[in-house]
């Protein structure tokens, strides 16, 4: 009877709906959470839409020169011709990335990014390079000792407007 009485109670809204005091503590906790919530994904969203509009770069820093024929015997392939990319575009590494051998025949992507005479770099000019010798030991000498990478003439004159000793260089391995 009292059931029958209760479904025949008109409830003009959802706040006549009888609550008790544990359902009143969840709802207010929720709306709580919901509250210390939304500042953490705001700023997560913001951080988000804020690393997009930067374009973070993986290469590193480092120094070029170039080196000139005769380039064998190598370390990295003794007398084999067939070492060379037929683009001309190696390189001999440096200490900094010899890694004792194991950087043979890795490739790079090289830019010139500054040098000690203003307008030797070509603007917007990168190569891709791929190591075929130690530049301690390459047969004919650097321009310059003790730089990252050893350019051969051509991969030298892809990214460089006129002749220098040595360029400040931006690199990655592909």
């Amino acid at each position: 009877m009292q059931a029958r009485a209760l479904s025949q109670t008109k409830i003009a809204s959802l706040s006549d709906i009888p609550r008790d005091e544990h359902y009143q503590q969840e709802i207010t906790y929720f709306a709580k959470m919901q509250t210390h919530q939304r500042p953490v994904f705001q700023l997560v969203s913001y951080l988000l839409i804020l690393s997009q509009l930067f374009c973070f770069s993986h290469a590193d820093v480092g120094t070029a020169a170039q080196y000139s024929p005769p380039y064998l015997p190598t370390a990295c392939y003794g007398d084999d011709q067939t070492q060379f990319p037929s683009s001309n575009l190696f390189a001999a590494a440096g200490d900094g990335i010899w890694d004792n051998g194991a950087s043979c025949g890795r490739q790079y992507l090289v830019r010139c990014i500054s040098a000690s005479q203003p307008g030797t770099c070509a603007p917007d000019q990168t190569i891709q390079v791929k190591i075929v010798d130690y530049a301690p030991t390459a047969q004919s000498s650097p321009s310059t000792l003790s730089t990252t990478i050893v350019l051969s003439e051509t991969a030298f004159g892809g990214i460089t407007n006129m002749a220098a000793d040595s360029i400040n260089i931006e690199f990655q391995q592909v």
